[in-house]
């Protein structure tokens, strides 16, 4: 429905997608606020990454779980010149995927996801190797940073793990803006925060700490409605006390995020 959302203002902490998401929303009448909570960057030093990537061709990993799209991505630059033997290992590995990022940059290089666990969790993967022996097992993890529950998880159950990290967050740069949207929630001038990575959520909580805001962030929240892309989100929403008014019923991407965002406000 044209002009579906006139009239409201959304605030739309999105990084990487940032003006696609926004664009979406714009196209339905709303007033997107765009605030990137995150930065994605390239790592300072690439030599770790490097290192398990030299490991994974040389003695190929029994699975390789894949938790964002952009690590992936991360990981095909650091190769370089090893990119096509780097996608050749991966097409013979078995690859699990949390939620459709990952899975949509593995077909970007022509690949499928082995295993998409039904929960685009790291909690919904490791019920899905539940039945499985992992004793012994090599598992590459491509992890987010911050990220690390899922390794211990697996080495308790016996996986040789071999872990790696292919980017760093940049956040700090843009505490002032961050600031002025809380304040901005605080005195009601926002009507919705459409929530599309747990990050996100980490660090608008982490910039009202330090710049004293915890107060106005608390209120602007509970008088404001919020969104989330999937269950991942909504865990970390719910860690801090809140509840996802608005979560896509499955495909947990932006296109059935917006559709959800509409049909929620539309009589």
């Amino acid at each position: 429905m044209p002009d579906a959302l006139e009239r409201l203002t959304i605030l739309v902490p999105e990084s990487r997608e940032l003006d696609l998401f926004a664009g979406m929303l714009e196209a339905e009448g709303a007033t997107a606020l765009r605030c990137p909570l995150v930065r994605i960057l390239d790592l300072e030093d690439t030599g770790a990454a490097r290192d398990w990537i030299a490991r994974f061709l040389a003695q190929p990993f029994d699975d390789l779980i894949v938790l964002t799209g952009e690590g992936l991505r991360k990981l095909l630059e650091i190769s370089g010149p090893r990119r096509d033997v780097f996608i050749a290992t991966l097409a013979n590995t078995r690859t699990i995927t949390r939620g459709p990022k990952p899975a949509r940059a593995l077909r970007e290089i022509g690949l499928t996801p082995c295993l998409a666990p039904r929960r685009p969790t790291s909690q919904g993967i490791l019920d899905a190797l539940a039945n499985e022996n992992l004793q012994g097992r090599r598992i590459g993890v491509q992890l987010y940073p911050g990220e690390g529950p899922l390794v211990a998880a697996l080495r308790a159950r016996g996986a040789e793990v071999f872990p790696v990290t292919p980017y760093r967050y940049a956040s700090e740069s843009e505490n002032a803006q961050v600031a002025d949207m809380i304040r901005a929630l605080a005195r009601g001038r926002i009507d919705m925060v459409a929530f599309t990575a747990s990050p996100q959520v980490e660090r608008l909580f982490a910039v009202a700490r330090e710049a004293g805001l915890e107060k106005e962030l608390a209120d602007g929240l509970a008088r404001t409605r919020i969104a989330a892309v999937g269950p991942v989100v909504a865990a970390t929403l719910e860690k801090h006390g809140l509840a996802a008014a608005i979560l896509p019923a499955e495909n947990f991407h932006l296109r059935p995020l917006v559709r959800a965002i509409v049909a929620a406000v539309t009589p």
